[in-house]
This record gives C-alpha cells, sequence and structure tokens, in this order.
C-alpha cells in the first residue's frame, strides 16, 4: 500500500481547538504556517512573559508550563474549532460558541476559558501572539503521526480514541503500524516535499481526555508503557525543502 497524507491539522491557539486543512506551503526550517500562533497565558506564565516583552507581547519562545493546557483541564481538550472568515469560531460541549477577533477580543476567550477551568490551577490572563509559534518544542518542528499506530493502539485499548487528541500536525496513511518510530534520522518526502525525521513524540496526560466529551477516559501514559514499553506516539521532523503539500500526496522515506 503506498502511503499518503490523510489530514493536515493546525491549531490556531496552543491548546484550544483546531482545523483541517485540504494543503498548505511549508517553509525550509519552519514551522507548519499559522500552528499554535497564538496562546494563553497564566498568571503563573505572566512572570516570565513579562521579563521579556516588546508592546505587551513575549518577544521570546516562552516554555508550555507558561500557558493553558489540556493537562490541567479535560474540558479544555474539547474544544474544537478554527478561523472562519477571519474570525477563529470556537466550540465546547458544555459551552455557548465563541466567535472572537483574537487581535482585539482575547479577554471574551479569557471569560470563557473560565469555566473550564479548574479552581485550583493559575488562571488564564490574557491571550498572546507568538515571537515565535508557541510550539511544545523550541525547535521548528511538525509532528507526524500515523493511523496505523492509532488503529493498532486504538485495537489493543478497545476504544475510539480519533485524531484530534494527540493534536498532531501531519497523518499519515499506508505505513505499518509503529514503523514510524524507525525513521529517526532519516528524510521523508511528501510530495516535493522533504523532512528529515529528529526524534520521538513524547506524551502527556492530556491525551487521556476524550476530545468529545471532555472527561478522562483512559489512562494513556499507563496504556502506552504497558503495550509498547514507551510513552511516545508520532515522530517529529523539520522542513529541509519546502513546498506546497495536499491531501492525498505520496509519502516516501
Amino acid at each position: 500500500m503506498t502511503a499518503r497524507l490523510a489530514h493536515i491539522r493546525r491549531h490556531p491557539i496552543k491548546s484550544i481547538g483546531g482545523e483541517g486543512l485540504d494543503r498548505i506551503t511549508l517553509t525550509a526550517a519552519r514551522r507548519l504556517p499559522g500552528d499554535r500562533e497564538w496562546a494563553v497565558l497564566t498568571e503563573a506564565g505572566e512572570r516570565n512573559a513579562q521579563a521579556s516583552q516588546t508592546a505587551g507581547q513575549p518577544d521570546r519562545w516562552l516554555p508550555k508550563s507558561c500557558f493553558v493546557r489540556g493537562v490541567q483541564s479535560p474540558q479544555v481538550q474539547a474544544i474544537s474549532g478554527g478561523w472562519s472568515d477571519g474570525r477563529l469560531v470556537l466550540r465546547q460541549p458544555t459551552q455557548v460558541d465563541l466567535v472572537i477577533d483574537p487581535d482585539t477580543e482575547g479577554d471574551r476567550l479569557v471569560e470563557w476559558l473560565r469555566p473550564l477551568w479548574p479552581a485550583n490551577a493559575s488562571a488564564p490572563t490574557r491571550l498572546v501572539r507568538g515571537a515565535a509559534i508557541w510550539t511544545d518544542q523550541k525547535w521548528p518542528w511538525i509532528s507526524i503521526l500515523s493511523l496505523a499506530s492509532l488503529a493498532d493502539l486504538e485495537a489493543r485499548t478497545g476504544q475510539a480514541l480519533g485524531l484530534h487528541r494527540w493534536r498532531g500536525n501531519l497523518w499519515i496513511d499506508g505505513w505499518q503500524p509503529w514503523a514510524e518510530r524507525a525513521l529517526i534520522g532519516q528524510v521523508i518526502s511528501i510530495g516535493s516535499v522533504e523532512l528529515r525525521v529528529t526524534q520521538h513524540v513524547g506524551r502527556c496526560a492530556a491525551t487521556s481526555a476524550n476530545t468529545d466529551t471532555g472527561e478522562n477516559d483512559i489512562d494513556m501514559l499507563d496504556s502506552l508503557e504497558r503495550l509498547y514499553g514507551h510513552t511516545d506516539f508520532g515522530i517529529f521532523a523539520e522542513v529541509v525543502t519546502g513546498g506546497d503539500i495536499s491531501l492525498g500526496d505520496e509519502v516516501t522515506a
């Protein structure tokens, strides 16, 4: 079976929502455009942000601990949505839909998040745009995941887990289950674009949340360790040769 690009996923706000794309242009040594361009700081994160900012916006990469994350609230994992007609449209099962311009209405997002946020966690404060994109990794990497590995994990756990809890960028159909783990250091091609695989994607407890309900439905880290002897799912890669990619493009290693 020929491997193909099955899904392109972008998450305009870190940990909050996500959208599918038909095509996108990748640039060498750059992240996926528009992915994690925004993030919601917390009170704890403000201390790091204010140490280095220009015009009220952080001007350097900040660690994930500074931001609202699904690991602190499973309900955040159930937020879906992305861009529509120049505005962000966000949905969550327990909330009224939110439509905002992130440049001017970040305070509305912060208020919308408060009912989803645990009282004992550092509270959300403001929506910020990144000087660098707010991925967990400091490096300009893109995440690549395998539908066959997901199907194998779902079969072994007896649960439908879906795509969204993993918050990956590119999903590949046609690899053997877990074959991606052997690609570290190799260059893969998606159409005319070349990417060098850098390392495995280590997972956190946020992946235990069902993205339809906002409730934890599995201990994902325990399941991965018990079934496979590690807590990874997916690989990171850096774009070596840029260009356009589209759904259905052939993937070769």
